[in-house]
């Protein structure tokens, strides 16, 4: 199983890329296979022009084709997700998100614009065909602040949030089994009395 983190932010170091690396660290204590697209990598005049031709282009369609599963991550601008989100969404065929599960994430100065998950992004993602769209997590500048190395990190709610819809992501998007809670037990083993 392939899970795509997708970066929609225009700078490397950023928020909503510390929430990506915070989901990105926890499929990998769970050793589910992923990988990264980070758009501000892809060639700027190719999604500009929406030259489905150019190699950068055809690379990310294409992974975001083979992946199961997909997180997307943007910083909140004027109540909206980022314009390079929105350059590469645009590109994608309208089938583009058929049968994948998708969790996003957002960032965003304050607690006024966290609405832009269901209100900009989530319907762009159904229009793409997602099958499931999980509940997103959105996080304001306060909830991810710099440390004394001048790195962002994510705080503790935050990070429990994050833990939380992961394991949404692998147990109800991807059908993985929880690693949480009780055991399974057969029906054929259920003993009740009356």
């Amino acid at each position: 199983m392939s899970i795509l983190l997708i970066a929609g932010s225009p700078s490397e170091h950023s928020r909503s890329a510390a929430l990506l690396d915070a989901v990105a660290e926890r499929l990998a204590q769970r050793q589910v296979h992923f990988s990264r697209l980070p758009i501000r990598d892809l060639s700027p005049q190719a999604l500009l022009l929406a030259d489905f031709n150019h190699a950068s282009v055809r690379r990310a369609i294409a992974q975001v084709e083979t992946a199961r599963a997909v997180v997307v991550a943007t910083p909140v601008y004027k109540a909206a997700y980022s314009g390079v989100l929105k350059v590469f969404l645009d590109l994608l065929p309208q089938t583009g998100l058929k049968g994948k599960t998708v969790l996003p994430l957002a960032t965003g100065g304050s607690p006024h614009h966290m609405l832009a998950l269901d209100y900009a992004l989530r319907p762009v993602l159904q229009s793409l065909s997602a099958r499931h769209i999980l509940p997103g997590v959105y996080a304001t500048d306060a909830q991810i602040p710099k440390d004394e190395h001048g790195k962002y990190h994510v705080g503790d709610e935050i990070a429990t949030r994050l833990d939380d819809a992961v394991n949404a992501l692998l147990t109800e998007g991807l059908r993985m089994p929880p690693t949480a809670g009780f055991a399974p037990v057969p029906f054929s083993q259920v003993r009740c009395s009356v």
